[in-house]
């Protein structure tokens, strides 16, 4: 192993168990502890990327999930994840990692051109390039676009791995395990209150981890976390959680978190989940998310061999690796002085450090004067040299009234830089919560959150790891209750926070016009992008990150938004407060869409729900379709038949004897109560009050639009009982329709609103037979046809099995419904099957029920209805109540608009040909030889082949329709001549309806 840039003595990794694992194909040795990005520095690389737009080599500038630059592709074949941080990925024995967004190779891209192409690449160049020529955009421009898109290269076979989903409740959840979470939690922990904590990291201790210089309790932090993570593990009310990101914050102190499981693992346990999504519940949270140290703005500030400050720290005391051998510091603030006595103690030659501020003077900065660290005060970087690793730097005197003197260049292959520490503000966001400017600060931090949320520690401004503890401690109390003892902890050794801190855009000599200081890493967003969109008319600052793209990368802006802030505030001249923030959004970080799906694809991509009669149909070869929710018969074929060979059986057949179908999928209510008649009045266009029991109705619902919601047949069981039928796919919409009428417009109504969908299977008998088939079966119902008229029901049983039987038909035959329960409806199925047999009783599917339906012209909403269709539209006028004072819809429904003489109506189509079946969607228009742009007359929205009439049969949608029954109209092909059409009307068979009441 090459031990070129690790150090004895330093960092977390453990040494005894060595891993080798691929970059761009070539072997790279670590240690387990070891990311991506730590090993790889170890061997002295810096360069782990290139940038997406100019194609720059580029290294990582931080240590954790706020990296935007060293991204790269893990896993081969199904299992390659792109877009993974190489500051996050732990390596394991056989880790498979390549860089991105490169050709043909890392070191050697070809895209590095449009670095020099970046002039004509400004801010929103592609708002005015790509609107001409105008012919450009689909041989040139979109295949361009396209071909540049994104960064990694997503897999293209399914995922194979398995992910979880787990729903979990909490007294108090802690996102962020660094001292104020840590102490958080044990305060918490403390008061015997159910606590989660979730860190990201594979560890708790956040920063604590990095210091070496603290002393808490007398000894070192990271002992210290130790400590505090096994007396956390001993309590039985806490639940740790590594690995594990609070990425969402939604209504209602609803978290959700994303907890890595394997990924970090050579060989996963069979059966363990890649990864799991927690959907937390917590009564009270506590935000513990610390803070991001800001990078500086300066020209060449991308350069490889660049890094933040704390980031080195981190790579040296957590992983043992020194990341040059000569450094610049540049900052301005106080932390960097300790980082930079850190790295000198390890050996790393400190060339200088530059401090933008005139005066710094605190403790920590005359340590570092006192160990012969040159300090240079009103300093800065004026711009970075270098290619694929930063290899000087140029440092410039800044005078007091802002003006950049005549800089030297220095030579140095690493430079940290600090521009201070923004406050991790995105769950608050998230949770809607209010922010308040911070002038002594310059940040934004925390305020009042509709949710009951807190936030702790440096998070909310508070950097002293003194005030840390004690303010992780407090808010874990109160979100507990406040009841219980407040842990202390003695803080014997720490930097005390200064002043300062800075964000914009350095000061520079000259106008740096052609300067490429970058804003954000990822997108290629440099400082004089900011600026020309201010220059060019965009001042809200969500309009700046738009055209700029700055902060819209997988880091939300962690890196980027407060210098884009300060960039936009300078140039308008207006404080960064009247200016604002963009709005965070989740995720916080990227999450796989692989946990988003979890157990939903295959088969379990939509809940499945079955038939009562399914397992009966797949014993008869039925070919299947999924209709809504359900997975349905789609027609039943026999040795032979293909689909229009069965279904024109099945159709004949109950014409002729008796189909059999499940109708379990009818969406089915029960409304009940001793207002229930009034409120079905309301609700359907049509009366409802003078409905006599043991009688049904078709009922139509609207919109209060005025147009077609739902349909179906309602039964009045009982004087205060209606068992309401609904379409399919609209079970749902209907009942949560009725429920928030009745809630919000109809409080005054006593009635009571059950699904019973799941309750009743429902045996449709359908044909001339049907009355023969059934009668034997009913346990003395009277059902002829003196007993029982079309569209009567009667409650009894069928076999000593309770039923509701409707006499109903959605065929035009003679035809029953019988609704038995759920789980006994097979029995009563397999009966009526045997009983018909000598009658040849046929099971029929979904395919032939459309065909039965359009053959009496009878409408399906959702088919014939598109939204916009009121009940006069599709022949449904007379069901509109003339004398009821008011309904859902009877308003717009009077409107001369709805009730216009061209509105589409409902009609039936002929073609010339009677084997030629037109396709639904086809458009009908007044000549065979129209010229586009033409306007249409209507479209088709049913299309068949009618065994009764053995030809073609369609229904449409025509303007005027019903107004111009035997006009000809042509449905246009695209590969052949129009096809010549006749309207007609929809109802093609038995219009007298005398078969219904056979």
């Amino acid at each position: 192993m090459s031990k070129t840039f690790r150090l004895s003595g330093y960092g977390r990794v453990d040494r005894s168990r060595p891993v080798t694992f691929l970059f761009d194909g070539k072997p790279v040795k670590g240690y387990a502890g070891d990311t991506v990005a730590s090993a790889l520095l170890a061997d002295g690389r810096h360069l782990m990327g290139r940038s997406f737009k100019y194609h720059r080599p580029r290294g990582p500038v931080s240590a954790g999930s706020d990296e935007p630059n060293a991204l790269i592709g893990v896993g081969e074949g199904a299992r390659h994840t792109p877009n993974l941080r190489a500051t996050q990925v732990e390596v394991h024995e056989g880790l498979v990692a390549i860089s991105q967004n490169r050709l043909p190779s890392l070191r050697f891209d070809v895209g590095i051109v449009n670095t020099l192409a970046s002039p004509f690449l400004p801010a929103g160049f592609y708002y005015k390039t790509f609107m001409w020529p105008h012919g450009f955009w689909d041989k040139v421009y979109e295949p361009l676009i396209r071909r540049a898109s994104g960064l990694g290269k997503a897999p293209t076979a399914p995922d194979p791995d398995e992910y979880g989903l787990h729903y979990a409740h909490c007294d108090v959840l802690v996102a962020g395990a660094g001292p104020a979470g840590l102490a958080a939690a044990l305060a918490a922990g403390k008061t015997g209150v159910r606590v989660i904590l979730c860190d990201e990291n594979p560890e708790f201790g956040g920063a604590l981890l990095s210091d070496s210089h603290s002393l808490i309790d007398g000894v070192a932090a990271a002992q210290w976390v130790a400590r505090t993570v096994a007396e956390l593990e001993k309590l039985p009310n806490v639940q740790l959680l590594t690995r594990c990101s609070a990425f969402n914050y939604g209504p209602h102190n609803m978290v959700a978190l994303n907890q890595r499981l394997t990924d970090h693992l050579a060989s996963a346990p069979v059966g363990m989940p890649r990864e799991r999504i927690w959907q937390v519940r917590a009564k009270e949270v506590v935000l513990a998310a610390g803070s991001l140290e800001r990078p500086l703005v300066f020209e060449g500030n991308d350069r490889p061999g660049i890094l933040l400050a704390s980031a080195a720290r981190t790579y040296l005391q957590r992983y043992g690796v020194l990341c040059g051998r000569k450094a610049v510091v540049m900052t301005a603030d106080d932390a960097a002085y300790r980082v930079a006595i850190e790295m000198a103690e390890a050996g790393l030659k400190i060339v200088a450090v530059a401090d933008l501020r005139a005066n710094p003077d605190s403790a920590v900065v005359a340590e570092a004067r006192a160990r012969g660290i040159k300090v240079l005060p009103s300093t800065t970087i004026q711009r970075a040299h270098g290619h694929y690793r930063v290899g000087a730097v140029e440092l410039a005197p800044v005078s007091a009234d802002g003006a950049v003197g005549k800089g030297r260049t220095v030579s140095c292959d690493l430079v940290l830089m600090s521009g201070g520490f923004t406050p991790s503000l995105h769950l608050h966001c998230q949770a809607r919560g209010a922010l308040t400017y911070d002038d002594k600060l310059g940040v934004y931090l925390p305020g009042d959150s509709v949710e009951h949320v807190r936030s702790a520690g440096s998070c909310r401004g508070v950097y002293a790891l003194d005030a840390v503890l004690r303010d992780g401690a407090e808010a874990g109390l109160n979100a507990a209750g406040g009841e219980g003892d407040l842990p202390v902890w003695t803080v014997t050794r720490q930097d005390q926070p200064g002043e300062g801190g800075f964000a914009g855009a350095l000061p520079r000599r000259g106008p740096g016009h052609l300067a490429l200081a970058f804003v954000d890493f990822q997108n290629d967003v440099t400082a004089k992008d900011v600026k020309l969109a201010v220059r060019e008319g965009f001042q809200s600052i969500e309009h700046v990150k738009r055209y700029t793209t700055t902060g819209m990368a997988t880091d939300q802006g962690k890196s980027s938004n407060v210098n884009a802030l300060a960039i936009v505030s300078k140039t308008l001249q207006r404080a960064p407060q009247k200016v604002g923030l963009t709005t965070y959004r989740p995720p916080y970080t990227p999450v796989t869409f692989g946990a988003f799906a979890s157990h939903a694809r295959g088969d379990q991509f939509d809940p499945l729900r079955l038939a009562p009669a399914d397992g009966w149909a797949r014993a008869h070869g039925a070919v299947f379709e999924d209709v809504g929710l359900w997975r349905r018969a789609r027609y039943f074929p026999r040795a032979g038949e293909d689909m229009l060979a069965a279904v024109t059986r099945e159709c004949r057949m109950v014409r002729k004897t008796a189909g059999i179908f499940d109708a379990s999928t009818l969406g089915k209510i029960e409304v009940v109560g001793p207002d229930a008649a009034e409120f079905m009045n309301r609700f359907y266009i049509n009366g409802w009050t003078k409905l006599g029991v043991g009688k049904c109705r078709y009922g139509l619902v609207c919109r209060d639009n005025g147009f077609v919601y739902d349909d179906g047949v309602v039964g009045r069981v009982a004087k205060d009982r209606f068992h309401v039928t609904t379409t399919t796919g609209g079970a749902a919409g209907v009942l949560n329709m009725m429920e928030d009428y009745l809630q919000t417009e109809w409080a005054d109504l006593d009635v009571w609103l059950t699904s019973i969908t799941e309750e009743w299977g429902v045996i449709a008998l359908q044909g001339p037979k049907a009355r023969e088939i059934l009668a034997p079966l009913v346990d003395g119902l009277d059902i002829s046809a003196e007993a029982m008229p079309h569209m009567f029901l009667k409650e009894g049983t069928i076999g000593g099995i309770p039923m509701r039987l409707f006499r109903v038909s959605f065929t035009g035959e003679l035809g029953y419904e019988i609704n038995v329960p759920s789980g006994r409806m097979r029995e009563v199925w397999d009966r009526v099957w045997a009983a018909g047999q000598p009658h040849g009783l046929t099971p029929y599917g979904t395919e032939s029920m459309h065909v039965l339906r359009a053959e009496k012209g009878y409408l399906i909403v959702g088919q014939e209805t598109d939204g916009t269709a009121t009940p006069g539209d599709v022949g449904c006028g007379w069901a509109i109540s003339k004398i009821k004072p008011d309904f859902i819809g009877k308003k717009a429904l009077a409107l001369p608009a709805l009730n216009a003489p061209d509105r589409l109506q409902m009609v039936g189509v002929l073609t010339d040909d009677p084997h030629y079946v037109l396709e639904e969607g086809m458009q009908l228009v007044a000549a065979p030889q129209m010229q586009a742009p033409a306007s249409a007359d209507g479209h088709i929205t049913s299309s068949y082949f009618s065994p009764a009439l053995n030809r073609s049969i369609a229904i449409a949608m025509v303007k005027g329709g019903r107004s111009r029954m035997g006009a000809t109209l042509y449905a246009p092909r695209l590969d052949a001549a129009a096809v010549r059409v006749t309207l007609v009307d929809p109802v093609f068979y038995d219009p007298e309806g005398a078969r219904v009441n056979g």
